[in-house]
């Protein structure tokens, strides 16, 4: 039986998690009383029972929730941004390569993606790795995310009776380049500094669509984008990521075409000047509770793929 803390469990992340292993064989779920929630004695307690402690927490709480592991046994994965880029823990995305699976597999200490981040870094990662793109290159980004990502308060602006009707057009946010997902982007895509970035919510619940472009002068001499397209195909061949010929639906990407499931589509559009990368999930699957669930599998001996949404 693996025992299993979620402190946070009341946030949209948390409580996905809980839904997703309450009734899972082989899983025991250490609970609180309401009244002990944020009681750091109860929560230290509850997280050194654990095999396995998750953390759904802002960053700040997740920093306290990691200072009270004192059983060396332990497993922490954190869903927070706190850990991303932090030496020592691995960054929960085994599909970039066999050091990370490996990191995810042994490790004590987990660091589950960013939701934007995912989708930058699966275009970005594999190019980057082959040479195919500088690592100076200066990138952008753009990404398209349902209002969930916002969590409880952004969910109930948008649900609200009486909003705004601002909140009826897409909206773009994070103006001052200075967004929390930007160290690991640069960090696991392999660039020498972080994309130019612009994240977008819109009127719909879940889903997400990474845009990349990149244009001629970014690639190697000899590449094609067919030489991008075969690097994706041998890179992404499994039931969670995989590569995708033609993703998107007569000439159009919805970004919330796999809302629900915990998959990442990859594709590539445009012609030899000028590329476009695209990856479309789900930011509460793939981008979040999907990506957590993963890497508890890998981390608890399971297959990857156990109770995902595929």
């Amino acid at each position: 039986m693996t025992l299993v803390f979620i402190d946070g469990s009341s946030g949209t992340t948390g409580l996905r998690i809980h839904d997703r292993l309450r009734n899972r064989p082989g899983v025991d779920l250490v609970t609180l009383p309401e009244e002990d929630r944020k009681n750091p004695k109860a929560r230290a307690e509850a997280i050194n029972s654990a095999d396995i402690a998750v953390l759904c927490l802002p960053d700040a709480a997740a920093r306290e929730a990691v200072s009270f592991v004192r059983n060396p046994a332990t497993v922490v994965l954190d869903a927070s941004t706190a850990h991303r880029t932090a030496p020592g823990w691995a960054y929960g995305f085994p599909e970039l390569g066999p050091s990370y699976l490996e990191g995810v597999r042994t490790s004590k200490r987990i660091a589950v993606p960013g939701c934007h981040a995912s989708g930058f870094i699966a275009l970005v990662s594999p190019l980057t790795e082959a040479g195919v793109v500088s690592r100076e290159a200066k990138l952008t980004c753009t990404s398209l995310t349902g209002y969930s990502g916002g969590g409880k308060k952004m969910i109930a602006d948008y649900e609200a009776g009486d909003r705004s009707p601002l909140f009826d057009s897409p909206r773009v946010y994070a103006l001052g380049q200075t967004h929390k997902h930007l160290p690991e982007m640069k960090v696991h895509g392999g660039g020498s500094e972080a994309p130019a970035f612009l994240p977008i919510v819109g009127d719909f619940y879940s889903g997400m669509l990474v845009i990349v472009p990149i244009f001629r002068k970014d690639l190697a001499a000899g590449t094609t984008i067919e030489t991008i397209r075969g690097i994706y195909r041998e890179k992404y061949r499994s039931p969670i990521v995989s590569y995708v010929d033609g993703m998107d639906e007569d000439g159009f990407l919805a970004a919330s075409a796999l809302s629900g499931l915990d998959c990442m589509q990859v594709s590539v559009f445009g012609n030899e000047d000028r590329i476009l990368l695209a990856a479309r999930y789900d930011n509460l699957g793939k981008g979040a509770s999907g990506a957590a669930l993963e890497c508890f599998n890998i981390a608890t001996g399971a297959a990857p793929e156990t109770g995902l949404n595929l």
